[in-house]
């Protein structure tokens, strides 16, 4: 057991940390999210190449996944003042570093499967 003035080790895998890491994980892994995310982090950024991308998903869900994303600062919304106006999805450094972290895991299910 730790003091309270003793520094918290992220290194190890506890419980505590089990249970901060959850909600981050679970809204990876909701559905699209990651698909998005992919779509984004190939190239993809207006709202119909994201939608062209990722196959079977609607364009109220993208648009629902999208304001998630940019609320959790994974995702950046610009508008584009042109006429039509013009807007285009960019990931954030922070979406950049979740997108690295999840290539481990897809490369574990291409190795190891469901």
């Amino acid at each position: 057991m730790t003091s309270s003035s003793a520094p918290v080790r992220r290194d190890r895998i506890d419980d505590a940390t089990c249970r901060e890491a959850t909600a981050g994980l679970e809204f990876v892994g909701r559905r699209w999210t990651g698909a998005i995310l992919l779509a984004i982090g190939r190239g993809a950024s207006r709202f119909g190449e994201i939608e062209a991308a990722v196959e079977g998903l609607s364009a109220r869900m993208l648009s629902a996944r999208l304001r998630e994303l940019e609320q959790h600062d994974l995702v950046e919304r610009e508008v584009i003042p042109t006429t039509p106006v013009s807007v285009r999805y960019r990931l954030t450094p922070r979406g950049r570093d979740l997108l690295a972290a999840m290539q481990p895991l897809v490369a574990y299910h291409l190795r190891w499967g469901d």
